[in-house]
């Protein structure tokens, strides 16, 4: 059984993997260490369980888009399946009743980044 040492908020730990999967656990604790970067650029001091608790939710808003999306190409897929052969259907334009607060969100992560390449 491998094991992996990262660095997460400043804290070392200690993490088991299968052999050969070291590299994708370090991968995934870039994109934890990320998420960690955007939630101190936003300001105010977080305990570390308080801080993962908050990394934790930016993924799991992640999550629940791309389960929403999957959820949307399947009902596309369907309906194209429904269709004589030959004859593929696109969707008519909806409008993403989440649409603002989506792009609001998306805003805010790249002002997060910017002023974390600012301010190194």
């Amino acid at each position: 059984m491998g094991q992996v040492n990262v660095r997460v908020n400043g804290y070392s730990h200690t993490i088991g993997c299968k052999d050969g999967e070291e590299g994708h656990v370090q991968d995934l604790i870039a994109q934890i260490e990320e998420k960690v970067r955007l939630i101190r650029s936003m300001g105010g001091q977080l305990s570390e369980s308080r801080m993962l608790l908050h990394v934790a939710l930016l993924f799991a808003d992640e999550a629940n888009d791309l389960r929403m999306d999957l959820l949307r190409l399947r009902r596309e897929v369907a309906q194209n399946q429904a269709q004589p052969p030959g004859l593929i259907q696109l969707p008519p334009q909806e409008q993403d009743p989440m649409l603002a607060e989506r792009l609001t969100r998306i805003a805010e992560r790249i002002e997060g980044i910017a002023q974390n390449l600012e301010n190194e």
